[in-house]
């Protein structure tokens, strides 16, 4: 069972916000079979399936190298480990986002600088980020929260002829397009480096933790494939101080399986998104602007009353959930670090956000209760 509280979710008995269970139904039995497979071979850590679904997820992104990971946390650490940065370079950051992206270049011994998101967008602001870099600026980290992609051709017209990476956060938009460009490339093949993660409850989840990078660079893929593996590709040979943060097999397995179902949930996920799009009609409500080829990880919305919201859907056993409540600048652990700082936007997201139930499955009845709820509030 996944601990839902980590996300801040309210889950009630009659309506689920999401159902993994569920989602995996049609190919559990492919799954259990996989998994008997490999506890029979009794090949655990990085083996063969491990690789399998590294070259059927870079196919799947576009991307020339993957490298699995133990999580998405790490892997956006190795990803600045690989860079060799002087400690406390510089590497932007938007406010709102998951503490790990910020806890990421923390323990990779670098300074996260923040930048605000756009109004009403839950991606990084373009204009916020041109504010920022300086001499010491070394990465960029745009995250494409929510699913909804950042622009990120234009960020790369900001850096040009500077020394500056793009890492790009992709643990919530796995399927997603970047939307920045006029020819039809997924996320995950258009950054220097992307960091993607599996946790059960985004669109493409393991059954535990599991991460993924990938990368056009051959370089940066075989720094990367080393420290994810104590530094090292050779038994008792360490070329770098590593990490020990390496895919096993089963989740490997699982999610290879699951694979082939991710599009079509993306389908279904939007289809829902247009749906509360559509049908939300309440001046109290503000919905947030997403990227074109959204793939919805959360569907999100603002309300300055989110006791009163709340209150009212608990009340008609609507499960929610808040994506996320504290912006970087007001986690407790990085309040002193950013002490003083302002991030309206980034603010007044955490403060009015409210996630609406956006699981593949969830039924045609179920989102038209939400939607006279939502329209009655």
């Amino acid at each position: 069972m996944v601990n839902t509280s980590r996300f801040g979710i309210n889950i009630l008995n009659k309506m689920k916000f999401f159902d993994i269970c569920n989602q995996d139904k049609k190919i559990r039995n492919k799954i259990v079979q996989n998994f008997k497979k490999n506890i029979i071979k009794g090949d655990f850590i990085l083996g063969k399936e491990v690789e399998n679904f590294e070259n059927k997820f870079a196919s799947f992104c576009g991307a020339k190298y993957a490298v699995g990971c133990a999580n998405g946390t790490d892997a956006i650490t190795i990803a600045l480990k690989s860079l060799n940065l002087p400690k406390n370079s510089e590497v932007i950051i938007p406010a709102m986002t998951y503490c790990s992206t910020a806890f990421a270049v923390i323990n990779a011994n670098l300074k996260p600088i923040l930048v605000d998101i756009d109004n009403l967008k839950p991606t990084i602001s373009l204009t916020n980020i041109k504010k920022k870099i300086n001499a010491k600026t070394r990465v960029i980290i745009p995250v494409h929260l929510y699913g909804s992609s950042c622009d990120l051709l234009n960020i790369k017209k900001l850096i040009k002829n500077k020394k500056i990476i793009i890492i790009d956060d992709c643990a919530q938009a796995h399927g997603a397009f970047d939307d920045s460009i006029k020819i039809k490339k997924k996320i995950g093949s258009t950054s220097d480096i992307s960091c993607f993660s599996f946790y059960p409850g985004k669109n493409l989840g393991a059954y535990g933790d599991a991460g993924m990078i990938t990368t056009n660079n051959k370089k940066f893929y075989n720094i990367i494939k080393k420290i994810r593996n104590l530094g090292s590709n050779k038994k008792f040979i360490h070329d770098y101080v590593g990490m020990n943060s390496r895919l096993d097999n089963i989740q490997a397995s699982i999610l290879s399986t699951k694979l082939s179902d991710l599009n079509i949930n993306n389908k279904k996920r939007r289809k829902i998104a247009q749906f509360y799009k559509k049908n939300i009609n309440n001046k109290k409500i503000n919905k947030l602007l997403y990227s074109k080829s959204c793939v919805y990880h959360q569907y999100v919305i603002l309300v300055k009353n989110r006791k009163k919201l709340i209150k009212l859907l608990s009340k008609n056993e609507i499960p929610y959930g808040f994506h996320y409540p504290y912006p970087i600048n007001k986690l407790h652990s990085l309040r002193k670090m950013f002490k003083n700082e302002k991030y309206p936007n980034s603010e007044r997201l955490g403060k009015e956000c409210i996630s609406l139930p956006v699981d593949p499955n969830l039924s045609i009845s179920n989102l038209k209760k939400i939607i006279k709820v939502l329209n009655r509030f």
